[in-house]
């Protein structure tokens, strides 16, 4: 409580109330993602802590900094077993990179500034300061001095050099993109480097930020799918890896591989997350000779048309890719409907994509507040499932107190389909009355409408293409947040 009293006499911070742990630190995930600096979450003991921890899980993920503040018992009361008494550290520790204990109230102008550093050394970390209460009303020394953050690390020249010759052998190598290698600089370079040298361009399937969009290279992304996905790799003898990690499977499924690559490929990495890895693609450019080499796939329109009749996937993409504006963001929560969608929307006018790195279900409202904080002139699209917009529901409230700059597009199936997918993965054949309970919410059926409107913003619903697309475009032009319901 005083650290809240404290907020009134500090100016320039902007204050945005989460009505639950995890949309807090999803929203600062979000604010990271588009802001590139720290947001930071207050939330209290242990468990506060924990009912954030499924979107720390994700901002982890996606290399976001963020200063979780996280409030604890006065240390001389951590002695008795109350209610809410817990090993705080212990929460923390495992979606965290920097965990530590504030000793007295001297010692917290200075643990802050810590926390902050760490938080802001790119590509981003995840500080959390833990304050015992009776360290903000006793006595402190003041303010301290901010703390340095060291640049990201360049790579070596004789790297440069491995790979430039790894690719002029031009023996089925491909380069893997991911993390900063997702935005369009980075990519336009990677672009002039296949065109020299006849490489093949792919990203992770999950990007925290890939900027994309006419006029900028596109790239296909590995499957969702093994089956897709080492289809896809089968001819890859060479994996140059640029901000990304080698590509596994999301899940281990019976006679099916855990590593999706050929057991004869090479992998190289060019940059890893932490490093420059825009320097590191205009020094292989450079190695080459490509920088004046005009970039392969640049997608050049033109914008898709809306498409028309009765619901399909593909034509839901087809409206998304005729209708997302200039310089939007795009937060996909749409599980098992939007995998399709990334090739049809790469016409679409210059846009963000922001995804779950972590696969951790809550991740699409909290998301959405954090970017429409931190991009407040841009508009925010949520691509959201119904099942896992139940997770983070309250969200709503907090995006239209703040009146966000936001269109939810809940794809409205009545149930969780990626289990039915993940359920036949693992051969578990036909589900009974049982399992289909556990996988189905339809009884009683979701209203969205209704819930929107509890949660105070406005709503519509569509139930073809023709509808979608009218209430779309009036849903972008709308100030403030609105959530169109697809019963599919």
């Amino acid at each position: 409580m005083h650290f809240v009293a404290a907020l009134d006499s500090v100016s320039g911070m902007r204050c945005v109330l989460c009505l639950f742990e995890g949309v807090a630190t999803g929203a600062a995930d979000g604010y990271y993602r588009m802001a590139r600096k720290p947001a930071a979450s207050l939330l209290h003991v242990g468990s506060g802590l924990g009912n954030g921890l499924a979107n720390l899980h994700n901002a982890r993920k996606a290399r976001s900094g963020i200063v979780n503040i996280v409030g604890n018992h006065a240390v001389y009361h951590q002695q008795h077993d109350t209610p809410l008494s817990a090993d705080v550290e212990a929460v923390a520790r495992p979606m965290s990179d920097w965990v530590r204990s504030a000793t007295s109230s001297r010692t917290v102008a200075a643990d802050a500034a810590d926390a902050i550093a760490v938080a802001c050394q790119p590509p981003g970390r995840i500080a959390s300061l833990i304050l015992p209460a009776n360290t903000a009303w006793e006595a402190a020394d003041g303010p301290a001095a901010p703390r340095s953050v060291q640049p990201r690390s360049t790579v070596s020249r004789e790297l440069v050099r491995n790979v430039a010759s790894i690719l002029q052998a031009n023996e089925g190598v491909t380069l893997l993109l991911g993390d900063a290698g997702l935005y369009a600089r980075a990519k336009e370079l990677a672009g002039r480097i296949a065109a020299k040298t006849g490489c093949s361009l792919l990203s992770e399937y999950q990007s925290a930020r890939e900027e994309r969009g006419v006029g900028r290279v596109a790239i296909a992304r590995i499957p969702y799918s093994v089956d897709s996905a080492v289809a896809m790799l089968r001819e890859t003898r060479h994996l140059i890896l640029i901000g990304a990690k080698p590509p596994v499977a999301f899940f281990a499924y019976p006679e099916k591989p855990s590593v999706l690559t050929q057991p004869d490929c090479q992998l190289t990495t060019l940059a890893n997350a932490d490093e420059d890895i825009e320097q590191a693609l205009y020094a292989l450019a450079e190695e080459l000779g490509a920088l004046d080499t005009p970039p392969l796939q640049v997608a050049t329109g033109p914008r898709p048309l809306p498409a028309k009749g009765p619901f399909t996937l593909e034509g839901i993409a087809q409206s998304l890719a005729a209708f997302i504006p200039d310089d939007a963001v795009v937060v996909d929560e749409s599980v098992s409907s939007g995998r399709g969608f990334a090739p049809i929307t790469q016409n679409a006018a210059p846009h963000d994509w922001l995804s779950p790195m972590g696969g951790s279900i809550g991740f699409g409202l909290p998301q959405a507040v954090g970017a429409a904080v931190a991009v407040p002139d841009r508009k925010v699209i949520l691509l959201q499932a119904d099942g896992s917009a139940m997770y983070t529901l309250s969200a709503m409230w907090t995006m239209a107190r703040e009146q966000l700059n936001i269109v939810i597009v809940v794809f409205s199936n009545r149930g969780y389909k990626i289990l039915l997918g993940e359920l036949a993965n693992v051969g578990g054949g036909k589900p009974g009355g049982n399992a289909m309970r556990m996988m189905t919410i339809d009884d009683p059926a979701l209203d969205w409408q209704a819930l929107a409107r509890g949660f105070g913003m406005t709503s519509s619903r569509a139930c073809n293409l023709d509808e979608f697309n009218r209430e779309l475009a009036l849903g972008i032009d709308h100030k403030g947040p609105h959530l169109i319901e697809l019963v599919l």
